[in-house]
């Protein structure tokens, strides 16, 4: 509705996990190398947390796009709130395996001949799972024997688990998987700072060649969010709309104070 009126050429802030919008903070570019050290050394496990909103399923979109399709077989399970057998039959599936089959062990048999494959084939396997806190204490225990899936000298499959911060909690209610665990960062929020150049590395992805968003309306952006990168995106989007509806020059304090106030 506003992209004209703001001489945008699309919306700078929609919450979807865009890789193209993603913005390297230093915590962002730090997550991103520990992962991708995890796949250099053929890691079993890593874990990523950080708040409600605060990139993760984001940067794990970024993670995927440099991993080349040729030497990675790469899965993504979004929703792991499943049983056992529908956790393992999701597996076989991200990994290009049909089955009707309910029995677990012939599911452990396929995923091991498919992880074996890829070893022959010089591809490593990765396994990418979000909103990880969901998952069911059953099947942290199959995540456990998952990872005895391996050769003298490397896991077959590497896994990585992304969730909130009580995912840290979990795992170590479970000593053989947290001592798997290779690789642990947790993202903070944006700081003042970067919350400022966040919005304006957003915007400018969208064309943006002049001052939008007054210094005032981005502490009151910055004090209602919390440097998460989600609130951002709602409030400045809902501030847009709202600047353009009452055909402001720009987007200042009360504008923004007017959106936090409706969001409540």
């Amino acid at each position: 509705m506003y992209l004209e009126y703001w001489s945008l050429t699309r919306y700078p802030f929609e919450n979807v996990p865009d890789p193209d919008f993603m913005y390297y903070s230093p915590e962002h570019e730090e997550a991103l190398a520990r992962l991708m050290y995890a796949v250099d050394r053929m890691k079993g496990a890593a874990l990523l947390t950080g708040e409600v909103g605060s990139g993760k399923t984001t940067l794990s979109r970024v993670f995927i796009r440099h991993l080349p399709e040729e030497r990675f077989d790469v899965g993504l399970i979004t929703n792991p709130s499943l049983t056992v057998v529908d956790f393992l039959r999701e597996v076989a599936y991200q990994l290009g395996l049909e089955t009707e089959s309910v029995s677990k062990a012939e599911l452990l048999a396929m995923i091991n001949k498919r992880l074996l494959q890829n070893v022959k084939e010089d591809k490593n396997t990765l396994l990418i799972v979000d909103e990880a806190q969901l998952i069911t204490r059953e099947t942290f225990e199959e995540i456990r024997l998952l990872l005895n899936f391996q050769l003298n000298d490397r896991f077959l499959m590497t896994f990585f688990l992304l969730g909130q911060p009580e995912l840290n909690d979990t795992i170590r209610a479970y000593p053989q998987l947290d001592q798997r665990i290779a690789i642990r960062y947790h993202l903070n929020p944006l700081s003042r700072e970067e919350t400022v150049k966040y919005i304006l590395f957003r915007l400018g992805k969208c064309g943006v060649t002049r001052t939008i968003f007054t210094e005032e309306a981005l502490k009151e952006i910055y004090e209602y969010s919390g440097g998460i990168p989600r609130k951002i995106n709602n409030v400045c989007d809902l501030a847009l709309l709202v600047g353009f509806s009452l055909r402001a020059e720009v987007v200042d304090g009360p504008i923004v104070a007017k959106v936090v106030r409706d969001s409540l």
